[in-house]
């Protein structure tokens, strides 16, 4: 009986390591060793035509900043065309995007972001394609730089880099704790390996593009951050990732926040792993299958791990297995301790141990919520980003 608990305790903790460590050391060797070298932007070449579409909820308090930064961009002015869609808006974010000089704004029932950006990519007449959140800014570069990868024709699909900041605070202020810009530099890091070996396997909100004619229309509840990628390289294109291309976000304040927005996204994201293609191996190359298991379907499956692994490590202690197991599991309970201190004391280790204890469970909650009561298409802005 032991050794069948031992098993699964090895199995759990080794798929955890490897999803959470193993994969980008990895990754970061194979890029090393066999990856394309990164392709500097090229920016003195005339662009595309470019349609920048915003999709937006009663956002009148950041839509003209957003629009008059899109304008300001080193971007020709002909060829830009700056669209605001208005997925349901009860307040002045349509008068105010057009006070600010959008090209085109859509005014539309709410049914939700993809449906919002659906009807501005029928309406766009750029060549190019570009999204962006309504609180991004991006840099004065950055749409030139993120255009430049469709220079290579196997490109179907690029994002940007997104930088989080916070407003500044008192050193420890508790609605300062979100430790989402330490994970994001990893995540960035491990896109940039992912897109020199292959495609990346996810993008985000904030500065991402496509062709106009490679421009996949999806489910209203799965977002385009995940779906997009994937889906490009079923149909034979590339996913790039363009690090020279970026905005800036405020992020969640604090951790709890943080939690409640990843649950809303994987509530959106569970539908996709599942229903919406990606589990199918059909159309991946073997290198993208292999990123695709592990940095998306074991990162998902991390909370049901900890607990298997947890689970077992606590039957073979009772079993009077070896010190290794206890030690084992001495660190479980270390790292939950931590996690709770956490929302007790803002030292930044236990901050740290509290957004990877919340974030990690969020798949699990995000699952419950989808299979509970489904997921709808419209969305609030998180507070504290605006």
């Amino acid at each position: 009986m032991n050794t069948a608990l031992e098993i699964v305790f090895w199995l759990c903790a080794a798929a955890i390591v490897w999803t959470q460590v193993g994969y980008a050391a990895t990754l970061a060797v194979l890029a090393r060793l066999f990856g394309s070298p990164p392709v500097p932007s090229d920016t003195s070449t005339s662009p595309p035509s470019l349609s920048l579409i915003v999709a937006a909820h009663n956002e009148q308090s950041v839509i003209a900043a957003r629009v008059k930064n899109a304008l300001a961009m080193d971007y020709p002015r002909e060829l830009l065309e700056v669209i605001v869609t208005c997925d349901g808006c009860t307040d002045a974010t349509a008068a105010r995007a057009r006070e600010a000089g959008a090209d085109l704004v859509l005014e539309l029932p709410r049914g939700g972001k993809i449906r919002a950006q659906d009807a501005a990519v029928e309406r766009a007449r750029g060549e190019v394609v570009a999204f962006s959140d309504a609180n991004a800014l991006w840099e004065p570069d950055a749409a030139r730089a993120l255009v430049s990868a469709f220079a290579d024709p196997r490109v179907g699909y690029a994002c940007g880099q997104v930088r989080f900041f916070q407003n500044p605070h008192p050193p420890g202020a508790a609605h300062a704790s979100n430790q989402e810009g330490v994970y994001w530099r990893y995540e960035m890091a491990i896109r940039e390996h992912e897109s020199r070996l292959s495609s990346i396997t996810a993008g985000n909100g904030a500065i991402y593009a496509t062709r106009r004619d490679t421009y996949i229309v999806v489910d209203p509840i799965m977002g385009h951050d995940l779906s997009l990628p994937f889906n490009m390289v079923k149909r034979g294109w590339c996913a790039v990732y363009v690090p020279e291309a970026r905005a800036t976000e405020k992020m969640v304040p604090t951790i709890a926040g943080e939690f409640a927005r990843k649950r809303r996204m994987m509530s959106h994201t569970w539908p996709i792993v599942l229903h919406g293609g990606m589990l199918s191996p059909r159309g991946y190359p073997l290198g993208y299958a292999s990123m695709i298991v592990s940095h998306r379907l074991l990162r998902y499956a991390t909370p049901f791990l900890h607990v298997l692994a947890f689970i077992a490590n606590i039957a073979i202690v009772a079993r009077g297995a070896g010190e290794v197991y206890t030690v084992t599991l001495a660190l479980q309970v270390l790292l939950g301790a931590c996690a709770g201190l956490g929302g007790l004391i803002p030292f930044r280790p236990l901050l740290i141990a509290r957004y990877y204890f919340l974030t990690t469970a969020s798949p699990a909650i995000g699952l419950w919520d989808w299979l509970r009561h489904g997921t709808a298409a419209a969305w609030e802005a998180a507070p504290g980003t605006r």
